[in-house]
């Protein structure tokens, strides 16, 4: 099978999409299929990869993006093309940062009250919307495409935001690396990062790992640790990713938690810190199907995230972890954190969460999604039949 993938970026190094259409891209190789990139940049060493890329020049913007893949895409005759989320052209459609309208909505939830009609009417006649307006008329049109959701959420947001219906959509979960993101990783790392932010023994050291710190929920969570901290429960906080800390540190003294916050930064890994940490804590404001959350579950920690996360489906309430109803409450939040701190239930929620994880790996993920691959296929030639 001839396989084509389109991406704006392949390079593991810029975000969860990419890491994982990387990784997929090497699964189909092994797999033996045919596999063709689609992107306007690549990781460097890819073409040591088995697949073949095709680069598109630089782009002023999204819409001339998804018209040159499908310029490139229409060249190469392929079985099948399956698009990340940036062009309109493909036989599967899988958006990892899910429906951009729902996004914008949740995006709201972060502004003062009184501003949100105000950016909501905006949206109507920003040049920068009409084109995102135009992309997606593009992208959920077409009425034999078939829909990849990555969470329930996002499949409620196909239909709700774009009409798609539900015989046009397959749920597949995203899927985790359980070799790399194990509990065995303790072993290397935990005391050597504990050691190197000052951490105790019998201290809670909860993590986030996160770019965009106000979306994923950093403000509430430095909320809640402060609350913690000042009822003198034993917590620190580690908040990894991002480059620009000097306001939320700010933020983080206001709140009563600086001196428990480490604001670690860009790392290359953040296997260390899984391996560190006692707990994972992401309370989001919108994230279709977290990687972040399952590589924290398959390192073994019990994780607190809000409704607005799809990976948050998978995780029974006290077995592996907690679901937050409202991400902007810092007094939840803090209650939610609070049985963490007995070494008896974090040891019976780290099994617990390690064994979800191995039900949701990578190699699973993979597999669904060629089973689909393989019903688009087949369907194309029943038609042709």
């Amino acid at each position: 099978m001839k396989i084509g993938l389109v991406i704006e970026h392949l390079d593991p190094r810029r975000g969860g999409a990419e890491q994982w259409t990387h990784q997929f891209a090497h699964w189909l190789v092994r797999a033996g299929l045919e596999v063709h990139i689609v992107a306007g940049g690549f990781a460097p060493g890819t073409e040591r990869t088995g697949f073949v890329p095709h680069r598109l020049p630089h782009l002023a913007g999204r819409l001339e993006f998804a018209r040159a893949a499908e310029k490139c895409l229409d060249a190469l005759a392929l079985d099948l093309v399956h698009d990340m989320g940036q062009g309109w052209h493909c036989d599967l459609f899988q958006p990892h940062g899910g429906s951009r309208a729902a996004a914008f909505e949740q995006n709201l939830y972060l502004l003062p009250r009184w501003l949100r009609p105000i950016k909501r009417r905006s949206a109507h006649w920003l040049p920068r919307y009409r084109d995102f307006r135009q992309l997606t008329m593009g992208q959920y049109i077409a009425e034999d495409r078939i829909f990849i959701a990555i969470s329930r959420m996002v499949a409620r947001d196909f239909e709700r935001f774009h009409g798609v219906r539900r015989e046009q959509v397959r749920l597949v979960y995203n899927g985790v690396d359980i070799q790399r993101f194990s509990p065995d990783q303790r072993l290397n790392y935990r005391r050597v990062v504990r050691d190197e932010l000052g951490v105790a023994d019998n201290e809670l050291l909860l993590l986030i790992v996160a770019h965009n710190f106000r979306l994923k929920g950093v403000p509430a969570l430095l909320a809640a640790v402060g609350l913690l901290a000042a009822e003198g429960w034993p917590v620190r906080l580690a908040v990894v990713g991002g480059k620009h800390h000097s306001t939320f540190d700010r933020m983080s003294g206001r709140l009563g938690a600086g001196r428990v916050t480490h604001f670690v930064g860009p790392v290359d890994d953040a296997v260390p810190y899984y391996a560190a940490a006692d707990a994972y804590v992401q309370p989001t404001w919108y994230d279709p199907c977290s990687l972040v959350l399952l590589e924290a579950l398959a390192s073994g920690l019990p994780v607190v995230t809000s409704r607005y996360n799809g990976a948050g489906e998978l995780v029974i309430q006290g077995r592996e972890g907690w679901i937050v109803d409202d991400p902007g409450d810092p007094r939840e939040l803090a209650r939610r954190l609070q049985p963490l701190f007995d070494p008896a239930t974090r040891q019976r929620m780290s099994a617990a969460a390690r064994r979800l994880a191995e039900a949701h790996s990578l190699d699973r993920n993979c597999r669904e999604l060629l089973a689909v691959y393989d019903e688009v296929v087949a369907e194309r030639q029943h038609r042709a039949a």
